[in-house]
């Protein structure tokens, strides 16, 4: 099938990990198969593989392009109803079985998926399910040669310390968007430590797991305090931000 997109939900579709990832997920899904909501359904490809296993589908896109796209995509699908609405502004009439919600980033700082879940959620039946499920947050201590906030696409860094696991969302549960943790490093080599790396591993169902993709929670550097580290030091960073308020909300001390 060809999907009429928007230029950055092209480059989304084109990111076969992250859609086939999303795919497997909902052919996964094996429960109650009466009503779906899919939550920024963009140009509507979940919704499409959603159009196979549910009586009715709930698309709603506060993107004007997108939500065009996605009614010219769909518009053959007399199950699939889409909508030009700001989730936080809909009224749900009904509660779902399943709610598909792929706002994702890393550590969910900048897009609304936190905000959007804690309000949606109210509408998901109490068997219901959510996918994805969780994700997990991982942090590593780096040297980096870009002192600024940026993603690690063609950026240089090293890796000076063993893997912290430091949280764990969970959608199914009510979220507090506001994240303060003080991360020890075990730290592997000598070298000048000037920030921290955060890779988000996404949970879509009990089994199935997926790492960052290029279009899909790309690990994220953070600068710190420069620290002249050695082998073996333990090293506490104090990591605070908003999730879904953006990447300027970040903050970081070395305690």
């Amino acid at each position: 099938m060809k999907f009429q997109t928007t230029h950055y939900h092209l480059d989304l579709l084109k990111d076969a990990d992250r859609v086939s990832a999303f795919f497997e997920a909902i052919n996964d899904y094996s429960k109650k198969t009466e009503l779906a909501y899919d939550l920024g359904c963009g140009s509507g490809v979940l919704s499409y593989f959603l159009s196979n296993k549910f009586n009715e589908v709930k698309s709603i896109e506060i993107d004007s392009k997108a939500s065009c796209c996605a009614l010219k995509n769909l518009e053959k699908y007399e199950n699939i109803e889409v909508i030009n609405e700001d989730v936080l502004n809909y009224n749900f009439a009904k509660k779902a079985d399943l709610i598909v919600c792929e706002m994702l980033d890393t550590a969910l700082i900048d897009e609304e998926e936190v905000q959007v879940l804690n309000y949606a959620r109210r509408f998901l039946k109490e068997d219901g399910e959510i996918i994805p499920k969780a994700i997990i947050n991982i942090a590593e201590l780096v040297n980096m040669q870009r002192n600024y906030i940026h993603w690690d696409e063609n950026a240089s860094y090293e890796i000076l310390s063993s893997p912290v696991n430091y949280s764990k969302v969970i959608f199914k549960e009510e979220i507090n968007p506001s994240f303060e943790k003080n991360l020890k490093f075990e730290v592997n080599k000598d070298q000048i430590a000037n920030g921290i790396k955060i890779t988000t591993v996404t949970i879509l169902n009990d089994d199935l797991v997926c790492g960052p993709t290029p279009m899909f929670n790309p690990p994220l550097l953070i600068p710190i305090e420069e620290i002249d580290v050695k082998c073996n030091d333990l090293i506490n960073v104090k990591l605070k931000y908003n999730m879904g308020q953006g990447i300027e909300t970040i903050e970081t001390q070395i305690i």
